[in-house]
């Protein structure tokens, strides 16, 4: 019996968290699923209890996948891209290589506990081009780790595949919201970080994103 992916997301104009596994999924050749829950309506208590009906958290996104009669529910986006890469082995979502594959997982998980301004400041808006707003001295230390961090990757660890560490991994699902934040507020970035945030959005995964995000848009949802 093959398990079936349900993806319980959060706008996706907006829902940083919800797009990394989106992207663990599909690289993965999975088919899933999605739901989606509208966010910034938590005072409407019908959007909480909808968010509690599939997250003990109360947070998106939720993995649940149902196999031999059971139902197995993994929130958290990195819990959710890492189990994927349990389950789906072939796709390689973490390097071959022990050494960098350890630095791969560093990086998920610095971008996961990390740059708390960033976030704050540059917050996601998928479909939108905004004005680079004034950002404070958190905020452009932490854009220029983020940056750092990029090219170190770009320049020491990427091949012909041109991502983070040569084939698409878990790492670039877990930056890629970062990646959305930068165009839509006009970062501006060396060529290499350019010319990987080009291929990022060539995704076909991240141009779906990108349509349903507008689609949102348009009908006033985001």
């Amino acid at each position: 019996m093959t398990a079936h992916y349900t993806l319980i997301m959060g706008t996706q104009a907006w829902s940083s968290w919800s797009l990394r596994p989106y992207l663990a999924l599909r690289a993965s050749g999975a088919p899933f699923d999605q739901v989606v829950i509208k966010l910034r309506d938590q005072a409407h208590t019908s959007t909480r209890d909808e968010i509690l009906k599939h997250s003990p958290a109360g947070r998106v996104p939720v993995l649940k996948i149902e196999e031999h009669g059971k139902t197995h529910t993994i929130w958290d986006s990195l819990a959710i891209c890492e189990t994927i890469a349990d389950l789906h082995p072939a796709a390689k979502l973490w390097p071959d290589d022990p050494y960098r594959r350890a630095e791969a997982r560093s990086y998920s998980a610095e971008m996961h506990s990390g740059f708390a301004a960033v976030r704050s400041n540059l917050s996601m808006d998928f479909a939108r081009r905004l004005p680079t707003p004034a950002l404070d001295t958190e905020t452009k230390d932490q854009v220029a780790r983020i940056i750092e961090s990029w090219v170190h990757a770009l320049t020491h660890h990427s091949d012909t595949n041109g991502f983070l560490f040569g084939r698409f991994s878990i790492a670039d699902c877990m930056y890629g919201p970062v990646v959305s934040r930068f165009r839509t507020y006009g970062i501006a970035t060396p060529p290499v970080v350019s010319a990987y945030m080009d291929r990022m959005f060539a995704l076909p995964a991240m141009q779906d994103w990108a349509q349903a995000s507008q689609a949102e848009v348009d009908a006033g949802l985001a």
